[in-house]
C-alpha cells in the first residue's frame, strides 16, 4: 500500500496543502491513503501522523514531498527511521528514497539524519527571524498583535442593555444572552466601559 503524508503549519485558510497532495498522487498515493495535517512540524504528537504510523505494515510505502513535511525535529526523525526499519517500510521524501524493505545502508541513514538536522535548523532560523522582526517593529513604535478594543469598538446592542445590567435588572448571564455575546466578551466590554 502507498500512503502519503501532507502537512502545513497553519490552517487551510492561510496555507494551501493541495500542491503536496497533487505531488503525492503523482507518486501513487490516493485521496483515501493521503493523511493531511495542519500542525507545526516540531510537534511530537500529531494525530494524522500517528494514525498513519500506527497502520503501516511491512512492504508499505510512505511518501512526503520533503523531510520537513514529516518532521522538523531531528529526534522525531530518528524515531521515525527506527520505526520504518522495524516495520520494513519504504520511505520516500521528495526524490530521496529510504528503502527499509531490505537492510538500510549506513550512508542512506546518515544522509537522512543530516536532512533532518537541516530541516530543524531551517525552522529555528525562521523562528529567530520572526522574533527579530517583532523586536525591531516594537523598537520602532509599532504595535504587535491585535489592536486594543476601545469603547467605540463595542457593538451598540451592548450599550442598549447596559443600563438594565447597571440597575441590577439583569445579571451577566442574561446580559450575555440578550446581546448574543459570550460571557467572557461581556466581561471584557464591562471592564473597558469601567475604565473609560
Amino acid at each position: 500500500m502507498i500512503y502519503g503524508y501532507a502537512r502545513c503549519s497553519t490552517n487551510e485558510d492561510l496555507q494551501d496543502i493541495n500542491r503536496q497532495v497533487r505531488e503525492l498522487k503523482q507518486q501513487g498515493a490516493t485521496e483515501k491513503t493521503i493523511y493531511k495535517e495542519y500542525e507545526s512540524g516540531t510537534k511530537d504528537d500529531r494525530a494524522e501522523l500517528n494514525k498513519l504510523l500506527d497502520l503501516i505494515k511491512p512492504g508499505d510505502t510512505v511518501i512526503a514531498t520533503e523531510v520537513s513535511r514529516i518532521t522538523r525535529s531531528t529526534k522525531q526523525l530518528c524515531d521515525i527511521i527506527e520505526l520504518v526499519k522495524e516495520r520494513h517500510i519504504k520511505l520516500v521524501l521528495g526524490s530521496f528514497v529510504v528503502d527499509c524493505t531490505k537492510e538500510l545502508d549506513p550512508m542512506t541513514e546518515g544522509m537522512l539524519k543530516m536532512m533532518g538536522v537541516f530541516a530543524e535548523l531551517e525552522r529555528n532560523m525562521i523562528s529567530q527571524r520572526v522574533k527579530s522582526g517583532m523586536e525591531n517593529a516594537r523598537a520602532n513604535g509599532k504595535t504587535i498583535g491585535r489592536p486594543a478594543t476601545t469603547p467605540d469598538d463595542i457593538p451598540n446592542i451592548f450599550y442598549r442593555h447596559l443600563a438594565k445590567y447597571q440597575k441590577g435588572d439583569i445579571n451577566k448571564k442574561e446580559f450575555s444572552r440578550l446581546c448574543n455575546l459570550s460571557y467572557p466578551t461581556i466581561y471584557k466590554y464591562l471592564k473597558i466601559v469601567e475604565r473609560s
